[in-house]
């Protein structure tokens, strides 16, 4: 994942991004017109004129196409963009921003991947599991930026919370059909844990 002070993308990253999100657009429609269980990877290869050695090549499984995105590393990108002195908040908000932006920017392909998710008990399951390791991203993201140590229980705490945020928003929005902006059901989250976030830049300073 580029970060924004990264040079653009040349000719050949491109098409890589390009036939990727092809194979994807293409799995998603043939999932919400046949059904997940009944389309078979050799389906979606064919549907995206690509072979299925490509499709593994991009997509490790089936799951994969539904499941595979950019947030955490676009999350961590923008964290290692901000300044050092930054309240925390800010750069939490921020980083959120931009993972929420890139989701509204794809808002059909996001909006159809996270029906499957809510339908396919196998997609469920897997995206429960991806929890741990979006925990332990923000966990570690939180240490960085605060001194603490990535086992304290405060930030602990807080790293589930922000994981939270993002899931319970996601849900919402996928529930109301996007009715009301990711962006907002976020900000709406992020505005009532911010007490929780300000106490650990203070290291003295508990949970209340």
């Amino acid at each position: 994942m580029s970060t924004p002070t990264d040079p653009p993308p040349g000719l050949r990253e491109r098409k890589k991004i390009k036939l990727r999100r092809a194979i994807q657009t293409a799995a998603l429609r043939l999932f919400e017109t046949q059904g997940y269980e009944h389309t078979t990877v050799e389906q979606i290869a064919e549907a995206a004129e690509a072979s299925t050695t490509t499709f593994y090549r991009y997509f490790p499984t089936k799951e994969d196409v539904v499941l595979d995105n950019d947030a955490s590393p676009l999350f961590e990108a923008t964290v290692a963009t901000r300044p050092a002195d930054e309240p925390l908040t800010a750069t939490i908000r921020a980083a959120m921003g931009a993972v929420v932006g890139a989701a509204e920017a794809d808002r059909d392909l996001t909006l159809a991947r996270m029906r499957l998710v809510a339908t396919v008990p196998a997609l469920e399951a897997r995206y429960a599991g991806e929890d741990r390791r979006t925990i332990d991203l923000l966990a570690r993201l939180l240490a960085n930026r605060t001194g603490r140590p990535a086992d304290d229980y405060q930030l602990e705490l807080i790293a589930f919370v922000l994981a939270g945020v993002l899931f319970t928003a996601s849900r919402r929005w996928v529930a109301e059909q996007g009715a009301t902006p990711l962006a907002i059901l976020v900000d709406q989250a992020l505005t009532i844990i911010e007490p929780l976030l300000t106490t650990l830049e203070h290291p003295t300073r508990t949970l209340p």
